[in-house]
């Protein structure tokens, strides 16, 4: 049994002044003729300085160079993603079975002193199987191939795939047929005994190949080649085979193993020919029954030296093949945990499609492409934790920390084929969206009632939307009840002449406690207190307070359950524009005194949120987190006389968060808030009203969380081999202030009200800007 050459080449007589063939081809062939290229520029030898200067910093090695752009096999696979992560075939030992190799070339290193010695990339353990008595090629096509996988880098010309992969070069052509070459026999040419082969695997094979290159072809293997393929794949040995260059619609017959679970164990790769514009080449056997197996890559005019030293064109599927083995040396440098196994799935994984979506019978998984194969494939992790990272959101920051600015947070991921990545994830933080908050206040035509009977009082409003029924949050204050009171749906009463209680519906617990104890504060739609509510985007649920009354002391007592409303994580359109919630839980406690006209209170609450941060959600890598924080509040209120009023409160809050099931991590947070207004009633009629608010909503004003992330990877030993200790910023660049007035008059059986509002930086995001606007309303009982 015997096997030949894939394609044919054609030299022009007018470089080198004959026709000369380099015998390529079996069963077929299928030859087209080319035109040579021009010589290669001869590399420059730059003059170096009298006295070298050390350079404490190297360089980074620039591998988008022309010689590089003109690889046409390299371009089309974007092997400069490979050469930027460092990976060159170095140190990856490749077998070549063809027709030897130029030993006088300077393209596999300085030989001079024989294989295997200086830096020669020829290992010593090369061998001429067929018995010619020497390695050096005959044919050309031996070398040709040798320089498209492993051609030296010199700025000249073009340069191999993996250019400092280590050869095992193994020569098996017949002795004395590559120079039988006739141009119109077929069958003339290199010929190749099957038993020449399958020595050849086998010293590939023990000698630590991890890839060898058969471009070879003809009729079906012996039994003895078959024996060889399985022993070498067996053994992890990746094998690649060209597919032929008869035009057929299925790889030659040689390709067979290929497709032979027992034989190939998966670790044989057919490969067919494309252009540099990725169509299907001619000459190229198609995928067809092999189209599972079968990956395509350029070989169409791949510029190569003969075993004269001399660069053509060459075209045939014996120069697709080398470029795929060369993929295979720079994922198997890159990623020294890979299997075989997962080195031929991946490079099957990432092709580039090409013809029918999907597998297909004409380019099978594809065309080769390292661009996705030197990036995360599949679910990608943390390293040294079970976290799943995710390569858009992370996080989502809320409204008291705004455009919190990041600087690096790199980490170690590891991918879904254990592949360590870099990452840099601070990108994955995403930002609050600025809380539409007028839109909000007046949202949806409000219905409501309430009912008064002696010491209790029930007041409930109701706002249809596109989700049906919801309750809505109520206003505070005393003066502004009965108007307040029909926002959402409280029950108020007594019980004796000191105690106070209250249950509410869609209203926080400081709510609650600030109208038990008496506060009048003006109702604004945009400039709100911040002691009264969360801050952030919640929705609360239920609440309840009790108020007793010692002397001119109050002292009150509420609870409060309710949801953070946060951006869906999800990436569908329609589920992201969604709000997740999460729960959250309050306790307040209360004391309040009034002097005369001076009413003061202070309050202290613990905020206890399950899975978010002061409203915020970290996710994927940054597994989950829960926080508690407490707030102390102080406000008073004042009556001026004639009509006038002013209030302030203060909060000041600490958060303890700590993350869990991902990256460890925790911090201390501080947050504050205020507001400020001034009241009058009766301006132009006995119970119109005007106010001025100006109020800082809850903002972070210092803190964030310390993480401690994975920053080198080991894969000896498949562990974290060195962590950072790194900030996640949580404080605001910007600063929102809130400055809104309101004026309520009484006008045809009905109250009339007009809002105007400016808000500096909002949601604190510096950037943003300033939001502006007004509103009337009109409130008619019935």
């Amino acid at each position: 049994m015997g096997s030949k050459l894939r394609g044919r080449l054609f030299q022009s007589a007018g470089l080198g002044g004959a026709m000369l063939v380099a015998a390529c081809s079996g069963g077929g062939g299928g030859g087209t003729s080319y035109t040579p290229p021009p010589p290669p520029s001869p590399p420059t030898t730059p003059t170096p300085p009298d006295t070298p200067t050390p350079t404490p910093t190297p360089t980074p090695i620039d591998y988008n160079t022309a010689e590089y752009r003109a690889t046409v096999g390299a371009v089309s696979m974007n092997a400069l993603a490979a050469y930027q992560d460092g990976a060159t075939g170095n140190g990856i030992r490749v077998g070549i079975i063809d027709s030897g190799i130029d030993l006088q070339s300077e393209e596999f290193g300085d030989c001079s002193g024989g294989v295997g010695t200086g830096s020669c990339r020829i290992l010593s353990v090369s061998s001429d199987t067929a018995g010619n008595g020497t390695l050096d090629d005959e044919g050309g096509h031996g070398t040709a191939v040798a320089f498209t996988l492993a051609g030296r880098r010199n700025g000249a010309g073009t340069h191999g795939v993996a250019f400092d992969t280590q050869l095992i070069v193994l020569r098996a052509d017949s002795p004395g047929s590559c120079a039988t070459y006739d141009p119109a026999d077929e069958d003339s040419g290199c010929s190749f005994d099957d038993r020449d082969i399958a020595r050849g695997l086998d010293i590939a094979r023990n000698n630590g190949a991890r890839v060898v290159n058969i471009s070879l072809g003809g009729s079906a293997p012996s039994a003895t080649l078959i024996q060889a393929i399985s022993r070498a794949t067996a053994a992890g040995v990746i094998i690649v085979i060209s597919a032929g260059n008869d035009s057929e619609a299925n790889p030659d017959p040689f390709t067979s193993p290929a497709t032979n679970a027992a034989q190939s164990n998966g670790l044989i790769i057919i490969a067919g020919s494309v252009d540099a514009g990725d169509t299907i080449s001619d000459f190229s056997n198609r995928a067809g029954t092999g189209q599972n197996v079968y990956l395509a890559a350029v070989g169409e005019s791949v510029r190569a030296p003969d075993e004269t030293n001399t660069p053509y064109l060459w075209s045939g599927t014996s120069f697709a093949a080398p470029q795929i083995a060369g993929a295979v040396a720079l994922l198997a440098q890159a990623f020294p945990n890979l299997t075989p196994g997962e080195i031929v799935q991946l490079l099957f994984t990432t092709a580039r499609d090409a013809g029918a979506t999907g597998t297909d019978a004409i380019y099978g998984r594809g065309i080769l492409d390292l661009t996705r194969a030197f990036q995360p494939v599949g679910t990608t992790s943390v390293a040294g934790t079970r976290a799943v990272a995710s390569t858009s959101v992370n996080a989502t920051l809320s409204s008291p920390m705004g455009d919190a600015r990041q600087g690096t947070l790199g980490m170690v991921v590891l991918d879904g084929f254990d592949r360590a990545f870099a990452m840099e994830f601070a990108g994955t933080i995403r930002r609050a969206a600025p809380t539409k908050r007028l839109t909000g206040a007046l949202a949806g035509r409000q219905q409501g009632f309430s009912l008064g009977y002696g010491d209790m009082g029930i007041a409930v409003r109701i706002a249809p939307g596109r989700e049906g029924i919801r309750i809505e949050r109520l206003a505070i204050g005393t003066q502004d009840a009965e108007r307040a009171r029909l926002i959402a749906a409280s029950i108020t009463g007594r019980m004796g002449s000191d105690l106070q209680y209250a249950f509410g519906a869609s209203e926080s617990g400081g709510a609650l406690t600030a109208r038990l104890a008496g506060r009048e504060d003006p109702a604004f739609l945009i400039a709100s207190d911040p002691t009264t509510g969360s801050g952030f985007d919640s929705d609360s649920g239920t609440s309840v307070a009790l108020r007793q009354r010692f002397g001119p002391w109050g002292v009150s007592f509420a609870t409060e359950y309710g949801d953070v409303l946060t951006r869906s994580i999800a990436q569908e359109p329609d589920l992201a524009r969604r709000r997740d919630r999460m729960a959250y839980d309050r306790m307040t406690l209360a004391l309040d005194r009034r002097f005369g006209d001076l009413r003061l209170g202070v309050t202290g609450s613990r905020l206890r949120e399950a899975d978010s941060v002061l409203g915020a959600r970290f996710s994927g890598a940054l597994g989950s987190a829960g926080a508690q924080s407490w707030f102390v509040d102080l406000a008073a209120r004042y009556q001026l006389g004639d009509g006038f009023t002013a209030g302030a409160s203060w909060r000041q809050g600490w958060t303890q968060a700590r993350l869990r099931g991902g990256i460890i991590g925790s911090g201390t947070i501080r947050t504050n808030g205020f507001a400020a207004d001034i009241g009058k009633q009766g301006i132009f009629a006995r119970y119109d009203r005007f106010g001025l608010r100006v109020s800082q909503p809850l903002r972070v004003s210092s803190g964030g969380l310390n993480l401690t992330l994975p920053a080198g990877w080991d894969y000896a030993t498949e562990t974290v081999s060195d962590w950072s200790r790194q900030r996640v910023n949580l404080t605001p660049q910007g600063r929102e202030i809130d400055v809104e007035a309101s004026y309520w008059t009484g006008f045809g059986g009905g109250n009339w009200g007009a809002n105007l509002f400016w808000r500096r930086d909002p949601g604190n995001i510096a950037a943003m800007p300033d939001d502006v606007g007004g509103a009337i309303q009109a409130k008619f009982s019935f």
